[in-house]
């Protein structure tokens, strides 16, 4: 099934703009522009902040949803502040987007089961631990619909801003270019190192700082 829904993802028009406005936002001197798009495959909404003129080669974060990160303040993971930074890079900079990918809870496995997720964490499992413990792949997300979301943008080659290596990868199979990988490094906390340091040693995120346990050996 998976690898149906990527040819056809690569190969067939599967998402819709449905709405646009303007969003003023505290991490923006100028209300940046907000578009809503819909999936054909599963209904889910997801939304594009811009920042004109997008240029040639446009900063681009794609952003998985993250409930606890993004609304809650959750200190567990680094997704609220990348949010954050991401949106303030994109505002202050020559212009871009910021792709918010709904449905993505806990890399693809769905809110409940992030927190289920968290009780096997607090037991001493790891995040790919936990998420495979549960019956899932260590990360069950695509991203063919922000290729299709950049594509109805006019966005074909960008800077991607990320630490993921398979986000580039991904988005060269859908056909974006990717020229540049910027860095989003957020510093950790005691209750998100050993998360940072699974996305270093077992997704090969790129990170120039040493996590938590290090800096405090």
């Amino acid at each position: 099934m998976r690898d149906i829904i990527a040819h056809r993802l690569a190969n067939e028009t599967l998402v819709d703009e449905v709405a646009r406005s303007e969003l003023p936002t505290e991490h923006s001197p100028l209300p940046l522009e907000v578009r809503a798009f819909r999936s054909r495959l599963d209904g889910t909404e997801h939304l594009a902040l811009l920042r004109s003129p997008l240029g040639r080669t446009p900063l681009v974060r794609l952003h998985s949803e993250c409930l606890t990160g993004d609304a809650l303040g959750s200190f567990r993971c680094d997704c609220g502040p990348q949010l954050q930074e991401a949106l303030r890079q994109i505002a202050t900079g020559d212009g871009g987007a910021l792709i918010y990918l709904r449905g993505q809870e806990g890399r693809g496995i769905g809110l409940a089961n992030k927190i289920r997720a968290y009780a096997l964490q607090d037991l001493g499992h790891d995040t790919v631990e936990a998420n495979t413990a549960l019956g899932f792949l260590a990360d069950a997300r695509d991203y063919g619909i922000a290729g299709q979301i950049l594509h109805s943008l006019g966005i074909d080659r960008l800077r991607l801003l990320s630490n993921n290596p398979d986000k580039a990868l991904s988005l060269e199979k859908f056909g974006i270019h990717v020229a540049e990988r910027v860095p989003l490094e957020i510093p950790a906390n005691p209750y998100n190192w050993r998360y940072l340091a699974t996305k270093r040693d077992k997704f090969g995120h790129t990170f120039t700082h040493q996590d938590h346990e290090n800096q405090n050996a």
